[in-house]
């Protein structure tokens, strides 16, 4: 195991385990898996529907796991590539704070401040009961809105760094909603991978 001074935030928001890892990464690492995954991923732009009209959605998608099972949300169904080299890697670095063994990777590309992704739960039920998210931020920071489900004035966001993991569990799902709104401020490209387990 890797021995580095590293700080972790808890949030204490109720009904959720979420815990904020900054610098997760050294910025020499990020920036390697950056380049990467910019270059190497196989990018995809999937059609999702919003009141029966089609569009395109507001970000770029892969998906890659360690098995074959497909991944459903929003009506989009999408078939994983194997893992690569780099994400292997980052998988078993997330070893060192979580017990959780992930069989499966989405990763989003947000291209530019336009780029988003809108209000959502991932509970999923190939996901399971109390589904782990390990989101891993490279690039341009980004906010990283949440809500609670039921109680609106429940919210609170956080900015999301170069190298940086979130890490959600217990009943986080059941309760809270996620976002990253659009920005009109200029920004550069932020490559998120979202680690989970899909039997």
């Amino acid at each position: 195991m890797r021995l580095f001074p590293r700080s972790i935030q808890r949030l204490k928001l109720p009904e959720s385990s979420i815990s904020y890892y900054p610098g997760f990464f050294t910025t020499e690492e990020a920036d390697h898996y950056l380049r990467k995954f910019m270059t190497d991923v196989l990018w995809q732009q999937d059609d999702i529907t919003v009141f029966g009209k089609a569009y395109p959605q507001p970000r770029l998608t892969a998906l890659y796991a360690n098995n074959e099972n497909s991944y459903s949300y929003s009506n989009v169904v999408m078939e994983p590539h194997p893992f690569t080299e780099e994400l292997y890697n980052i998988k078993q670095r997330l070893k060192e704070v979580t017990p959780a063994d992930f069989t499966t990777c989405l990763l989003n590309l947000y291209r530019d401040g336009q780029d988003s992704n809108g209000w959502h739960a991932d509970d999923e039920k190939e996901l399971g009961d109390n589904p782990v998210i390990a989101s891993v931020s490279f690039g341009q920071e980004r906010f990283f809105h949440l809500r609670h489900k039921w109680d609106k004035s429940l919210k609170h966001k956080i900015l999301l760094e170069h190298g940086s993991l979130l890490l959600m569990a217990g009943e986080t799902q059941h309760y809270w909603q996620h976002q990253i709104p659009k920005t009109s401020q200029a920004v550069r490209e932020r490559i998120n991978l979202t680690f989970r387990v899909i039997q």
